[in-house]
């Protein structure tokens, strides 16, 4: 007996590679968000060590006006700079967001080949078992017409 057979398989492993693209898609955008996301959080540390430093050891004593100035423009050169890195990682967001969206019809589509595979393979074990059961019903019928007649008691 041959077994099942799907016909639309090619399609199913087609979506199926899809899917795992635009799962791939989605993490290396997503790298991307976590190397931006490193990126802010090194360059707070920096300002905080910067600042702290500038508390603990530039503030007492004499006073530095050039130093405290190119300070002030080192801190305002930082904030540029994460504020660069913010509206960069607005736009990796939202790249973040329309691979999610692909990944999601991407899984969409496979889900229903799968469905489809699915319902086609139950059709077909429904099949065979019809065809299994009419086979059987066959022979036992064909045993019943053959049975030899056994004697009945009594009668000699």
């Amino acid at each position: 007996m041959a077994g099942f057979v799907f016909q639309l398989e090619g399609v199913l492993r087609q979506r199926k590679n899809v899917e795992q693209q635009r799962l791939r898609e989605l993490a290396g955008v997503q790298s991307q968000m976590a190397a931006l996301d490193a990126q802010l959080r090194d360059l707070d540390a920096s300002m905080k060590q910067t600042n702290e430093d500038m508390r603990a050891n530039r503030l007492t004593g004499r006073l530095n006006l050039s130093f405290l100035a190119a300070h002030r423009r080192y801190t305002l050169a930082m904030q540029k700079k994460a504020l660069d890195i913010a509206q960069q990682m607005a736009v990796v967001q939202r790249k973040i967001d329309q691979a999610q969206r692909r990944l999601t019809e991407a899984v969409k589509h496979r889900k229903v080949m799968e469905k489809l595979r699915q319902k086609q393979f139950e059709r077909w074990r429904e099949k065979i078992a019809r065809r299994e059961l009419y086979e059987l019903d066959e022979v036992a019928m064909l045993m019943g017409r053959y049975r030899p007649v056994e004697p009945q008691a009594g009668v000699s």
